[in-house]
């Protein structure tokens, strides 16, 4: 698709440690200031990318050949594991898929899903060879019996049933439990079948009658699942009451409970000798010795709640996954660990071996499926950057720091000359929403969740002030155009002002009945405008904090408020999909400007007043001319609006400059010319130029947040796990055909009316 683009990425992203980068490397004289890298490639073989929707659960084929996934975009995808292209895309299900496993001879896949079905699949074609119906609920798993003649499932409609997999008829319904079945199991023979239940009890069932033949009693709280031991003599149940419990199959006695968690036990499983039970919950996995009952281990080291745990198959690993977005595995003999599995951004679902045991498999709410090497410990080296989401990056007055901001409780500022690390800003006790220079650039200022606003000095990076008085969450800040006040919109339903001198606050603008998701100083500096969830714009008086005006009329929660450049009018952007016009004297409205299709995010006023620019969810920006209060232009994209241009010819945007010919104001039906020039734009996998694809950005390099200097053609980007890397062109060297312009857009002024026509 885009060969040259792929390979100038190859040579950029690769490590440092790449021979092909090494001597290559300078064959792209274009990028001036290239991104940062790890030293040496890490355990990560594969990102098998394509759902749309978190993956729930991946697994193996018998042969290691194959790995299926399970997502709640109602998709199983099929993947080749020595590859990692996708050969086959399950497609049927009407709601999410809870599970996916293959059958024991590998040519079929099983699949469980919400909307109450189990589907067959062939494994070779992947067709669909069945639908299982008969449950009247969400179906939360299905597995195959260890002789491939039979399957079984459970369900949200407190039943498990037997199917026969040659007809797809029902072969039994197992029915007693009183509440949602979790999970159930064949024991190793296909004898017994184990169904865990939120009723608090798991059931052991005669496979070939459909018989129950025990009830085993003692939880306290829902059972999550129940799994055999490899000879089939006892059962593990994991439970929502922190322990697990071992259980002796011919009796139904309970053997032993297996108490140390201090949370809701995820998961458990027998080593593949029998010897050892792992149980996944809290921020640990523990080991347990099965014929005494006791603990034999704890292995620490995870940050989140360990959601699975899963033996290797000779039993010498252990690989947990958690919501830490981490894999992990650890020395069973040892208890220590061997290697973290880094690069997922978002919780891991399960994690799973395949049967030779030389690779992990771990399935992901980023969407992706990621294969790892068991047998390598290279981390592959750490990016510099945040260790957790960053929420925003925005350059300073004079473009030569970035402050980003983190939910991993820290400001980072990055020297845009070089692109390093220039000053660590801590302090917070929670995450950060935002960093916000001061006029003059002298200070950073940071709203946190920790309900504190904290200013920074950007020479020196230390702490200058704690704004703490707000009793809730505070959302954003902002400072006054002349730099003397801070105002800091809250959770706590106000608006505060404080002085930067002193950081002593000066007034509580009181007033709003919902949360404040942001304020604004008029350009004069006189008034301030908050948007509230309370769906009203409130203006305060800066000198005196009284209440100057309610600004009502918008349906639905509003995300800000904007001054116009003569503090005249107040320009609001709603999720009610509306942009209104307020009169700052009056506080009356004096238009409705309607057109948008979702939320509207942002919005901002050219310097002369005369026109409006919106941006929404529904990937449009709109202008508007604020006389007629009409639609002059519709642009697609998914770019947050900044600012105008001093001469009106240009719109900033997240995605570039827009450049506007001629001044859309001075009316008139005709036909306008609207170009990118040198518009650098990053969407998810690929920065553009023009609107031409010019770098691909590989997974672990993808935008979280971005932000872009057009003037220095500079380019910021943080990504997903909190690296912050920069990439500056240089536009002279850049190959002709990126400059051209890609798309025309003609439109009819004042007629609302978009044609777009590509070159």
């Amino acid at each position: 698709m885009a060969p040259l683009q792929v390979y100038y990425s190859g040579l950029l992203f690769t490590p440092q440690s790449s021979l092909t980068r090494g001597g290559y490397l300078k064959n792209i004289p274009w990028v001036t200031m290239k991104p940062k890298v790890a030293a040496v490639w890490s355990t990560l073989i594969q990102t098998l990318e394509g759902h749309t929707n978190q993956v729930t659960s991946a697994v193996f084929s018998p042969d290691g050949k194959l790995v299926a996934s399970a997502s709640e975009d109602n998709t199983v995808r099929l993947w080749d594991a020595s590859t990692g292209k996708q050969c086959g895309v399950l497609e049927g299900h009407t709601s999410h898929v809870s599970s996916a496993v293959f059958s024991p001879d590998g040519k079929l896949v099983a699949s469980a899903s919400r909307d109450k079905m189990v589907r067959l699949w062939d494994a070779s074609t992947g067709k669909q060879c069945g639908v299982l119906e008969g449950h009247t609920n969400h179906v939360s798993s299905a597995v195959f019996s260890p002789d491939g003649k039979l399957i079984l499932s459970a369900s949200y409609d407190k039943t498990v049933r037997l199917w026969d997999k040659s007809t797809g008829k029902q072969s039994g319904v197992l029915e007693g439990h009183t509440e949602v079945v979790n999970s159930a199991m064949f024991s190793p023979d296909g004898k017994l079948v184990a169904s865990a239940s939120e009723d608090n009890t798991v059931r052991l069932w005669d496979a070939p009658t459909g018989k129950q033949c025990g009830v085993l009693e003692g939880h306290t709280s829902h059972v999550s699942l129940a799994v055999f031991s490899p000879d089939g003599k006892l059962v593990a149940s994991a439970s929502r009451d922190k322990t697990v419990r071992l259980w002796d199959t011919s009796t139904g006695k309970q053997r032993a409970v297996l108490e140390g968690h201090t949370s809701i036990v995820n998961s458990a499983m027998f080593s593949p000798n029998g010897q050892l039970v792992a149980s996944s919950s809290d921020k640990t996995v523990r080991l347990w010795d099965t014929s005494t009952g006791t603990q034999y281990r704890v292995l620490e080291g995870h940050a989140g709640n360990v959601k699975s745990v899963v033996f290797s198959p000779n039993g010498k690993l252990v690989a947990s996954a958690s919501w830490d977005n981490t894999v992990r595995l650890w020395d069973t003999s040892t208890g220590k660990p061997c290697v973290v599995f880094e690069a997922h951004t978002s919780f891991v679902h399960s994690a799973v071996f395949s049967p030779d045991g030389k690779l992990v498999a771990s399935a992901s709410l980023d969407k992706t499926v990621r294969l790892w090497d068991t047998s390598t410990r290279n981390k592959g080296g750490v990016l510099e950057g945040h260790t957790s989401e960053v929420y925003s990056v925005v350059f300073s007055p004079d473009g030569k720091l970035v402050a980003s901001a983190s939910r991993d409780k820290t400001v980072r500022l990055w020297d845009t000359s070089t692109g390093k690390q220039c000053g660590v800003l801590e302090g917070h006790t929670s995450f950060v929403h935002s960093a916000v220079f001061s006029p003059d650039g002298k200070l950073v200022a940071s709203p946190s969740a920790d309900k504190t606003v904290r200013l920074w000095h950007t020479s020196t990076g230390t702490e200058y002030g704690v704004l703490e008085g707000h009793a809730g969450n505070v959302k954003s800040v902002v400072f006054s155009p002349d730099g003397k006040l801070v105002a800091s919109a809250s959770w706590d339903n106000t608006v505060r002002l404080w002085d930067t001198s002193t950081g002593k606050p000066c007034v509580v603008l009181e007033g709003h009945t919902g949360f404040v998701n942001s304020a604004v100083f008029s350009p004069d500096g006189t008034l301030v405008a908050s948007a509230s969830l309370d769906k009203t714009v409130r203006l305060w008086d800066v000198s005196t904090g009284k209440q100057g005006g309610v600004l009502e009329g918008h349906t639905d929660n509003i995300s800000l408020a904007v001054f116009s450049p003569n503090g005249k009018l107040v320009v609001s952007a709603s999720w009610d999909n509306t942009v209104r016009l307020w009169d700052t004297s009056t506080g009356k409205q004096c238009g409705v400007l309607e057109g948008h299709t979702e939320g509207v995010t942002s919005a901002v006023f050219s310097l002369d007043g005369n026109l409006v620019a919106s941006a929404s969810w529904d990937g449009t920006v709109r202008l508007w001319d604020t006389t007629k209060q009409t639609t002059i232009e519709i642009i697609e994209t998914h770019a947050t609006i900044n600012k105008f241009s001093n001469d009106g010819t240009h719109l900033h945007t997240s995605r570039g400059i827009l450049q506007l010919k001629p001044p859309l104001h001075t009316g008139g039906n005709r036909d306008l010319s609207h170009t990118l020039t040198h518009s650098l734009d990053v969407t998810d996998q690929w920065i553009t130029c023009n609107m031409k694809k010019l770098l691909w950005l590989p997974v672990d390099y993808r935008l979280f947040y971005s932000a872009v200097n057009h003037t220095a053609n500079l380019i910021v980007i943080a990504t997903a796990s909190g690296s912050v890397f920069f990439i500056s062109l240089d536009f002279t060297a850049i190959p002709a055909a990126y400059l051209q312009p890609s798309v025309k857009v003609a439109v009819m002024a004042g007629r609302g009316f978009l044609g777009l026509v590509g070159y």
